[in-house]
């Protein structure tokens, strides 16, 4: 679990970050959950968009996505979930 301290670290990491993946009308999938893991583990950080046309939560969507790709859900603000896990090959980030 990360520390109140960590997310605001890494929430001030992911403000410049676009989002790199979409949930769109479909909702989530194993599918995404499988990209969002690729990514995650080069990137460190990302911003997954949840579009309007999404009939879901994006709260429960970050949550779930989380779950399954074994990230952890640093903030949900608006329709914009910020994943973090830490990479095995590619650490850049230093948690405080």
């Amino acid at each position: 679990m990360l520390t109140g301290k960590q997310k605001r670290h890494l929430r001030s990491l992911a403000h410049h970050l676009q989002p790199i993946f979409q949930v769109g009308k479909g909702g989530t999938n194993d599918h995404l959950v499988r990209h969002i893991e690729e990514a995650i583990e080069v990137r460190e950080l990302i911003k997954v968009s949840v579009l309007n046309n999404c009939m879901d939560d994006p709260k429960e969507v970050g949550q779930w996505i989380a779950e399954e790709s074994g990230s952890e859900l640093v903030q949900v603000i608006g329709k914009t979930i910020v994943l973090y896990k830490e990479s095995k090959d590619n650490k850049t980030i230093e948690l405080p």
